[in-house]
């Protein structure tokens, strides 16, 4: 297997899991990642949150580790990556305002390149305007605003996951593991036991 060089996107909140765990999975199999945030530099860091289900009617927050970013925001290029992961948390409610990252996800869409999101990472694609016409999910209360994007929005478990051509995507954490195993075969990795 070609280790292929995966483009992560972050900000201060990304959801503490989301990031942690695709990071240190895809590491694991042997890609390269970059995870950057705009206007920070590598080797700065970003706050994370933790959401977790627990009694009440929506998630819960709470402030979870540091995550050291990997490279930094204004030097990468879709041209040079083979993929994108856009993790949830409260980070993409702002870094869906910032142009450069929504012309970033139509590069990766415009050229097919594997597209993995979760949670509220959907309000990034949903703002750079590439879920128009797909089939996709994500946190539920992020469903109308898919929907108003011209999104099929599919309420699946959180456990769950929705693949539309280059475009992975499911509810929340709890989906990761196979979330992670699309993303994988879209990368055409394979893992042999």
């Amino acid at each position: 297997m070609a280790p292929k060089k995966i483009l992560m996107l972050v900000g201060d909140f990304v959801e503490d899991y989301e990031v942690m765990v695709p990071y240190q999975a895809l590491l694991m199999i042997g890609h390269q990642v970059d995870v950057v945030c705009p206007d920070k530099r590598a080797k700065e860091t970003v706050a994370t949150a933790v959401h977790d289900f627990e009694q009440e009617q929506t998630y819960t927050e709470k402030r979870g580790h540091n995550f050291t970013l990997t490279a930094t925001f204004s030097s990468v290029k879709a041209k040079d990556y083979d993929a994108l992961v856009v993790p949830g948390g409260r980070a993409p409610e702002y870094i869906r305002l910032d142009k450069r990252v929504r012309d970033l996800v139509r590069e990766f869409d415009g050229s097919r390149k594997p597209i993995a999101s979760i949670c509220h990472g959907l309000q990034v694609l949903a703002a750079a305007g590439v879920v128009t016409g797909r089939k996709v999910t994500g946190y539920k209360a992020v469903g109308p605003d898919l929907t108003l994007a011209g999104a099929t929005f599919v309420e699946v478990e959180p456990t769950e996951v929705v693949v539309d051509g280059n475009l992975v995507t499911s509810p929340a954490w709890p989906g990761h593991p196979k979330w992670l195993a699309e993303f994988l075969k879209l990368l055409g990795t394979t893992i042999n036991p």
